[in-house]
């Protein structure tokens, strides 16, 4: 199958929010860089707060509370390749906080950039999550939307420890606190209007990447989820895609749940 750029980000230019569980990091890099590599022009950014990207990640980065500042500084610097910007760092050193959906707008509309890509939600590193009433904090521009959930979840009991905004998500999942994640429960979150596509853009392209399909037991859940995901007389999703993020993004498997024609 196609690697995940080709699948995400077919058009020439675009803008891909990132929301959900554990991996969205690791997925807006591998992006960057695979992008990047095709000659393409990249900014990396979030609305919400990540981690200091490593020198491996981004090369470049670049912090100023003024949108208008940072696109002064890649103007006259002959920008190429992939950079990363943020409006300032975080107390404790290691974060970066990111800027406003308007900030993205601004970005867009000054035609440095072939791809943004935006790290929309925070999970604090759960591998699921249920967005609270202030999240995602999802740019109205984008043009990919890609909700991001962990298949270790399958089996284990709903609790704070393996969802954030456990008490939320069992709600949505239609399961009570300490009862076990099923595949059912999980194509609910999907599928919620306030569940993993809360506030969706109308006009972006939507796909759910399942992370942590380490195993054939958990790449043949992926592929049930699927089918139950297909059963929904309205799509949630053009696509499911399986696989894993970390190390460098592999898909295992791509699964279409829109009607072909």
């Amino acid at each position: 199958m196609d690697p995940i750029e080709k699948v995400l980000c077919r058009e020439p230019t675009g803008i891909l929010s990132l929301v959900g569980g554990g991996g969205k990091t690791s997925i807006m890099f591998h992006l960057a860089r695979q992008l990047a590599a095709a000659g393409k022009k990249v900014l990396t950014t979030t609305t919400t707060k990540i981690f200091y990207p490593t020198a491996e990640q981004s090369e470049r980065v670049l912090i100023n509370t003024d949108p208008e500042s940072i696109l002064r500084q890649i103007s006259s610097s002959r920008f190429t390749g992939h950079i990363t910007a943020a409006s300032e760092p975080l107390a404790n050193g290691s974060k970066l906080k990111g800027f406003s959906s308007e900030a993205i707008s601004i970005f867009d509309k000054s035609g440095l950039f072939d791809w943004i890509l935006v790290e929309a939600d925070g999970s604090a590193r759960r591998p699921l999550k249920a967005p609270e009433e202030h999240e995602p904090v999802i740019p109205a521009n984008s043009t990919v939307l890609v909700a991001v959930a962990g298949l270790e979840v399958l089996g284990r009991h709903l609790s704070e420890e393996i969802v954030f905004r456990s008490s939320l998500a069992g709600i949505l999942m239609g399961i009570s606190e300490n009862e076990s994640i099923t595949e059912s429960a999980l194509v609910k979150l999907f599928c919620h209007p306030l569940g993993a596509f809360k506030g969706a853009p109308e006009q972006a392209r939507r796909f759910i990447f399942l992370n942590k399909a380490d195993d054939l037991k958990r790449r043949e859940a992926a592929s049930r989820i699927a089918t139950l995901l297909r059963q929904d007389p309205q799509p949630v999703a053009e696509s499911l895609l399986v696989g894993q993020a970390l190390n460098g993004v592999k898909v295992h498997a791509e699964y279409p749940l829109t009607p072909t024609p």
